[in-house]
């Protein structure tokens, strides 16, 4: 019985995702557990396993990389070895088996009644060969691929040449940000396929975009359904929460003493957000408040070993929020090595849903950039989320009329006014001052 492969469901509202190409080949023998293709969610590009093992057959209408498709489309199967597959009128048709892709349209089939393997089909769409013209020569009249090897003047072409092309993902976009059309460009790939590499010196013949003829003409960016989803996400927080954002700033000088005696141990070096979101967990202890949800008619908060929090990364993809879990019982080395890994992979586009799920307060610095203030956007379904700053030199005066010089640290706490009251919120803040300006002790004074 033949194992059906369809496309998952990576996140709780989505609906369709990018199709980011298939990592096994067409015949080819998979195992259990094993990658099958690529697909890009809500939030990242997450290689999809196989549930089962078998021969795969990639459905004739499978969609191309960089194509939209829907949740629950059919996009091919598994087969137990030695068994055959065809694929059916039925099999043929998405709208049976979930709509292949949202406006998107889907190759032609050509009419034909006669058994043809999804290759054969491939090959006839980039010959510009009609199949219904073709007389098969295999077994039952199955078309095979010598049968396409005949005279373009006995062929009806159903698309052109720029039609039949292919380019990878890369390659569209590098296309687009030069103003190019790729279809002009000839590919190196597999195929003719035009790859990367073809486009970074344009070969003659290439057609410049004639959107882009003059300086004053609009350039267009693709939108990805990562950016879509960033976007459906801030208008959902801005929409469902009432946002106040509090601001102060910290004495920074024994963080940054405490940060550069791991510098003189030789080993893996914290950054401040990793300092700071153990510092953040243990203050959410004596504050869950801020950590609090709601949950249809009542809130909640977590646990003490559920301070799980969610540090954003800027990626070419987009703002990613990976998740630390149990910072409170977790040593800083740790915090740091886990934060460091999986910064690598929300920028590799790697990250699971599961390693964005599950935060219940969320740390977002511009530091590195120079900014001070800023009003962080609250991370549904989380109440809370501080923004970092760049550290500053000022002059302080103290009671007795001197002046020093200090390093202070820019606060900016955003959080929902629905759940937390002004007052709560203050107390946090102010407590997490006094932590920062002392971090030695309190990290001493506390496991892990």
């Amino acid at each position: 019985m033949a194992f059906e492969i369809r496309v998952p469901r990576l996140g709780w509202s989505m609906e369709e995702g990018t199709f980011a190409g298939w990592l096994k080949k067409d015949g080819e023998i998979v195992k259990t557990g094993e990658s099958l293709f690529s697909l890009e969610g809500e939030k990242a590009t997450q290689d999809i396993e196989s549930l089962d093992s078998g021969v795969l057959h990639i459905h004739p209408e499978s969609p191309k990389s960089g194509k939209l498709v829907s949740v629950g489309a059919l996009i091919g199967v598994l087969v137990p070895i030695g068994e055959s597959h065809s694929w059916g009128t039925t099999d043929a048709n998405p709208t049976l088996n979930g709509p292949l892709a949202s406006g998107q349209t889907v190759e032609p089939s050509h009419g034909i009644d006669a058994p043809v393997s999804p290759s054969v089909r491939r090959l006839a769409l980039q010959k510009g060969v009609v199949l219904s013209d073709i007389q098969g020569t295999g077994k039952g009249g199955r078309i095979l691929a010598e049968d396409l090897d005949i005279k373009p003047s006995k062929t009806r072409s159903l698309i052109n040449l720029s039609q039949s092309k292919f380019a990878t993902p890369r390659a569209k976009k590098l296309a687009m940000d030069l103003g190019i059309d790729w279809r002009g460009v000839p590919g190196s790939g597999k195929g003719e396929r035009v790859r990367e590499r073809d486009l970074s010196s344009p070969k003659e013949g290439a057609i410049r975009d004639s959107s882009n003829k003059s300086q004053n003409d609009w350039v267009k960016l693709p939108l990805t359904s990562t950016r879509k989803r960033i976007a459906e996400r801030l208008l959902s927080s801005r929409e469902t929460t009432i946002p106040v954002t509090l601001t102060t700033k910290a004495e920074a000088t024994q963080l940054i003493a405490l940060r550069s005696q791991f510098k003189n141990t030789g080993g893996l070096v914290p950054a401040f957000t990793d300092i700071l979101g153990k510092l953040v967990a243990l203050c959410l202890v004596r504050h869950p408040i801020l950590a609090g949800q709601w949950k249809e008619d009542h809130l909640v908060h977590p646990p003490s070993n559920g301070m799980n929090l969610g540090v954003a990364v800027d990626t070419d993809h987009g703002l990613l929020v990976p998740v630390i879990r149990d910072l409170v019982n977790k040593p800083i080395c740790e915090i740091a090595k886990e934060s460091q890994s999986l910064a690598e992979l929300a920028r590799k586009g790697k990250l699971s849903v599961d390693a964005m799920s599950g935060g219940v307060f969320t740390i977002s610095s511009l530091g590195s950039l120079g900014i001070e203030f800023f009003t962080p956007v609250i991370n549904p379904p989380e109440s809370s989320i501080l923004g970092v700053g760049a550290i500053q030199h000022e002059a302080v005066p103290r009671e007795d009329g001197t002046i020093v010089a200090q390093k202070r640290l820019p606060l900016s706490l955003t959080f929902d006014h629905r759940l937390v009251d002004g007052a709560p919120a203050a107390r946090f803040l102010k407590d997490l001052v006094l932590m920062i300006e002392n971090p030695a002790a309190v990290l001493l004074t506390t496991q892990g």
